[in-house]
């Protein structure tokens, strides 16, 4: 079991990268004033979106709940944190949208709204990790 609580670490990390840099990817793009840096930020988006985040997050998913299985936690924090984890796959399928929005020129946001938006996983990343820790319910 310490490979697959290995491979889940790793992929949650590699998610989470994607979860802390694309909304900064966003920030920049919003930013941005040439059609060659909109471009660029565009395909920096898809790419971290489809080919990094996407992967991390199923993946992590996956080895969760099979360490879940494996190891049959149970306890009211793991619902807590199932909720939290809920919470980030919906601000996944967000950054998503927001993908594609850039994408199609109908960004609808300024730079300091995705400044505020880049802070959400930080918050649930400490709330998270201090469940597991600290299992106080």
């Amino acid at each position: 079991m310490l490979w697959i609580k290995s491979f889940h670490i790793i992929f949650m990390v590699t998610w989470f990268a994607g979860l802390f840099y694309l909304p900064r990817l966003f920030v920049y793009h919003a930013m941005s004033e040439d059609p060659i840096s909109r471009e660029r930020f565009k395909v920096m988006e898809r790419k971290l979106f489809f080919g990094i985040m996407t992967p991390g997050a199923l993946l992590t998913l996956a080895f969760g709940l099979w360490l879940w299985l494996g190891y049959g936690f149970h306890g009211d924090w793991l619902y807590a944190k199932m909720a939290l984890v809920a919470v980030l796959v919906v601000y996944h399928g967000y950054c998503g949208k927001l993908v594609i929005e850039f994408k199609h020129d109908r960004n609808r946001h300024g730079h300091v709204f995705y400044r505020w938006l880049n802070e959400l996983p930080v918050v649930l990343l400490v709330v998270i990790v201090l469940l597991v820790e600290l299992q106080p319910f």
